[in-house]
């Protein structure tokens, strides 16, 4: 009997196979290196540090720099859907390299830009146009057709990309301005997405075929997969409770991390320490992601982030006035803001899936996107339009303050998670 027992775990174990992460890490990795070097964090971390240079150069206002991430956002918002719906019919592999290829010739064309807005211009309209699909609105897709059981640290560590960015890029950015100036610095960063992560993606990112999808995602013999379709997303309350939470959180901290650096130097700090607190932004995006993504394997999601998008409010008031601030404290304000952003955005991407499954997984996160690419295109502006015309950032801080709490509490709204994979697995002939 006991020889038996044994036998039939040991059958059990060699039948399981591989984990999750055993079978999809290559893309895991892949798809954290296209997220790092995408069009999402690249420019957003990278334009705070080139506004005091084309200011000095071209003079051009604060609010006329900041417009170009404006057009960038805007335009990618509304494109991500149709990227989406592309990555769904198509598949997400072509999406996704293509537009990392397109985007990073793109951002190179800002150190032959001449004097004028409109050409600087053009440039943000190309990367709306083609470069919406190096961001999580595709990489996420993959992932979240390889991970199920262990999807919220899957996502997490794909967008850690992030953080590696927010992390890098500021001492990256900071250095190539000294050694080389403005211009050539656009086209020594364009490196990281053509040089890095794009042959790494040919070489690794794919999606999973129906016999390699976990356990909770679909029928592995069929291939199809569950879920609702966008139309029957978007009828759903839930649907736009969570859509306005993200807009609301990243109308707030968007902006705040493009003019992060400008708030800074005001309290007088120095570039160096000006980029070691951008650093510190990256490495909370980082903590965000991990400790959010695990947490969101084993708690109610919404009861999760509570906390953590409603402590950023406390970094809003200690980066409002004019009096000296410490080191420590602007690195502590830094910290709590990036923590939120991770949670936040590692968020969007596993709650697109757990309440709306994968069938139309791209569309959908596509339309929720929207909401985080419209405020992240006119945060930024709104927040130079601040600066500009009251002379201080304390006015947009305070709005941001509530703003965080408000997204926090409207996400308890969204209720239980549906069961997708039970609603779509056939009764065996027993159960008859």
């Amino acid at each position: 009997m006991i020889c038996s027992m044994n036998s039939a775990a040991s059958a059990e174990k060699t039948t399981k196979g591989p984990s999750e992460l055993g079978l999809g890490w290559k893309v895991l990795v892949a798809s954290l290196l296209g997220v790092a070097f995408g069009a999402s964090p690249l420019p957003f971390n990278t334009i705070g540090f080139f506004i005091d240079p084309l200011q000095q150069e071209f003079g051009w206002t604060r609010t006329e720099i900041s417009f170009g991430v404006t057009i960038y956002g805007m335009l990618a918002a509304f494109l991500a859907p149709l990227f989406g719906w592309l990555a769904d019919r198509h598949g997400v592999r072509p999406v996704a390299l293509a537009s990392l290829a397109i985007f990073g010739v793109t951002f190179a064309s800002f150190a032959i830009i001449p004097g004028q807005l409109w050409a600087f211009y053009l440039v943000w309209l190309m990367i709306g146009l083609f470069g919406i699909g190096s961001t999580p609105v595709t990489w996420s897709r993959a992932v979240n057709l390889w991970f199920f059981k262990q999807r919220g640290l899957a996502l997490g560590i794909t967008l850690v990309g992030t953080s590696i960015s927010a992390m890098i890029l500021p001492f990256l950015t900071t250095q190539f301005i000294a050694e080389f100036g403005w211009r050539s610095s656009f086209a020594l960063l364009s490196l990281l997405p053509l040089l890095i992560a794009l042959p790494l993606g040919l070489l690794w990112f794919r999606e999973p075929r129906p016999e390699e999808r976990p356990e909770g995602i679909g029928s592995a013999t069929a291939g199809e997969l569950p879920g609702r379709t966008l139309g029957e997303a978007m009828r759903e309350p839930r649907f736009w409770i969570l859509w306005s939470s993200v807009a609301i959180v990243t109308l707030a901290y968007a902006g705040a991390l493009v003019h992060l650096p400008s708030m800074l130097r005001a309290r007088d700090f120095e570039p160096t320490r000006v980029a070691t607190v951008l650093s510190v932004f990256g490495l909370s995006i980082f903590a965000g992601r991990i400790i959010t993504g695990l947490l969101l394997d084993r708690f109610w999601a919404p009861l999760v982030t509570l906390p953590i998008l409603c402590l950023p409010a406390f970094s809003c008031w200690l980066l409002m006035g004019d009096a000296p601030l410490s080191f420590q404290l602007a690195v502590f304000a830094a910290f709590l803001m990036g923590f939120a952003s991770g949670a936040e955005t590692d968020l969007v991407a596993y709650l697109a899936g757990r309440y709306f499954g994968m069938k139309s997984y791209g569309q959908i996160y596509g339309v929720q996107y929207m909401a985080f690419g419209l405020m992240a295109a006119l945060s930024p502006t709104l927040y130079g339009w601040v600066r500009d015309t009251t002379g201080s950032y304390d006015p947009m801080l305070l709005a941001a303050a509530a703003m965080f709490v408000i997204g926090g509490f409207m996400l308890l709204l969204l209720g239980p998670y549906p069961d997708f994979g039970r609603a779509t697995t056939a009764p065996s002939p027993s159960a008859k």
